[in-house]
């Protein structure tokens, strides 16, 4: 489970500009927290595959080791992803934004300040909230202890690793915490078109944060897909194939014909 182990180059912000007709639109892809991104790269890889522009970045604190998770600003994480948005939108004339848990929670946050730049959002078991857990008493906590247990690789495929931190840094948990707060309180300014899928059986966030997010969505147009046979990071997972293939359909009902 250790970044060391991950493939050459893999630990780090990583894009490719698509080919054909699909060049023009963009997808950025966000990992979670304490993992990396190896585990959305297959998933962009796909999408470069049928011609899309994909950008896949590597979030503050994360890729290195757990101590750096630790020094963490919230602030970082959606500042990260809004400059890599940026870069998609100076070559796309259509960009969607897709987030893996924390990196859920993330795209959410940022797609509250951009719904009117975005086309669409994906979401695979995305994080909100921890239940009984506020930002204060994960403060408190973390003055005493400075690392949990991981809760990193939730994978029900044998032999997969995302390649994340082998701890939980509980002051990034407080930052964590602090950024969902203020997601969630804004999730009715999200509008735009969101697809969202969630593995029934998920070791590391409950339901409720699916529930929560589907219900405080603005948008008319989103759907909730359940998959059946993945843990928590289910881009790595037996459904993969089932979220891309689903991604796709979702993508191209969105794009606009130039």
């Amino acid at each position: 489970m250790a970044v060391e182990t991950a493939p050459p180059g893999w630990m780090q912000d990583w894009a490719a500009i698509g080919s054909g007709k699909n060049s023009r639109i963009g997808v950025l892809l966000v990992h979670g927290f304490t993992g990396a991104p190896p585990s959305m790269r297959p998933w962009a890889e796909f999408l470069l595959s049928h011609g899309y522009s994909v950008r896949v970045p590597l979030l503050p604190g994360h890729g290195t080791k757990p101590e750096d998770l630790n020094e963490v600003k919230w602030q970082e994480w959606p500042a990260k992803v809004q400059s890599e948005l940026e870069e998609l939108f100076k070559i796309c004339d259509q960009v969607f934004l897709v987030g893996l848990s924390m990196g859920g929670g993330t795209s959410l946050y940022v797609a509250e300040e951009n719904n009117d730049r975005l086309s669409g959002v994906i979401l695979v078991n995305p994080m909100i909230h921890v239940p009984r857990l506020s930002p204060q008493l994960a403060y408190v906590l973390s003055r005493f202890q400075k690392f949990r247990s991981s809760v990193g690789n939730d994978i029900k495929r044998p032999g997969i690793t995302e390649h994340g931190y082998d701890e939980l840094p509980t002051r990034g948990i407080y930052q964590l915490l602090l950024m969902l707060k203020i997601t969630r309180a804004n999730l009715n300014k999200i509008t735009v078109p969101v697809q969202l899928f969630h593995s029934i059986e998920d070791h590391t966030l409950p339901v409720s944060n699916t529930e929560i997010i589907m219900a405080g969505l603005g948008s008319t147009n989103k759907s909730r897909i359940e998959l059946v046979n993945s843990y928590h990071v289910a881009t790595l997972d037996y459904d993969q194939e089932l979220i891309f293939a689903n991604s796709l359909t979702f993508i191209e009902g969105l794009t606009i014909s130039k």
